[in-house]
């Protein structure tokens, strides 16, 4: 087991005003932090931040948070012209774009990762998907690798990291640079996340500046406990149920 080497800020508790026009900036390095502006995303937070949203609930609303930013995150795509012609129900031949499906990987941060998964594959079916293991060891906040899947030669264009929070980044910055180190451009890789820190933003572009991010909602600090706040507190506790949350939920 190997711990990455992804030095992480002191969690601070500001609630200052987000700046949304600089995270946006084009970085020198070809790196953009996409925020979600559709309505859906944000009703959808603002469920999903409600401590009393039961598991079932939990996990429909980071499915379809991620169906919605995947939308987004897809849109830059690489498509070509098929090889044959096809023909439509009135018989008419034509040459439709194809997206190159095969050499898209999609690359969840385990374990809350793993919940988006299946949003991504509704929109690209054969899309591969690539299983790197870390958490955030609980007293130093540092991301320790306990599992990489990855094969031996690059086998994709573009790899989509996949984690529903993003709080002092420190998890994605190290996913990213497993991805690197594996042989992927920073300008291949896009992290995808339904909350991040503006702290965890920022720490994340001075490390990775040639990489893009789509969030979908952009909280203001961390606690001292390293939680994004208001967010939506541990997700992976929340989706399984391996925490108390102070309520009970219905049998099913």
């Amino acid at each position: 087991m190997n711990t990455a080497t992804a030095p992480i800020p002191a969690p601070t508790s500001s609630t200052k005003a987000v700046d949304l026009t600089a995270l946006a900036s084009l970085t020198s390095a070809g790196g953009r932090v996409f925020v979600s502006a559709h309505p859906l995303v944000a009703h959808k937070v603002r469920l999903l931040r409600d401590r009393t949203t039961p598991a079932p609930q939990v996990r429909a609303l980071v499915r379809e948070i991620a169906n919605l930013l995947g939308y987004e995150a897809t849109a830059a795509l690489p498509v070509v012209d098929e090889q044959k012609a096809r023909t439509t129900p009135v018989g008419a031949e034509f040459v439709g774009a194809k997206v190159d499906a095969d050499r898209v990987g999609l690359v969840p941060v385990m374990r809350s990762g793993n919940a988006m998964v299946e949003a991504f594959l509704d929109l690209v079916p054969m899309a591969r998907v690539l299983h790197v293991g870390l958490f955030r060891e609980k007293a130093t906040l540092q991301p320790v690798e306990y599992y990489n899947k990855l094969p031996s030669t690059v086998n994709i264009d573009t790899a989509l990291i996949l984690d529903p929070l993003l709080a002092t980044a420190g998890t994605a910055i190290a996913t990213v640079s497993i991805l690197k180190d594996w042989g992927l451009l920073g300008t291949q890789i896009k992290v995808v996340c339904a909350v991040a820190s503006s702290s965890g933003l920022a720490h994340l572009r001075e490390a990775h500046p040639d990489v893009t991010v789509h969030v979908g909602v952009v909280d203001a600090g961390l606690d001292d406990h390293g939680y994004v706040v208001p967010g939506v507190g541990d997700v992976g506790d929340r989706l399984y149920r391996t925490g108390n949350h102070g309520h009970e939920e219905d049998d099913v």
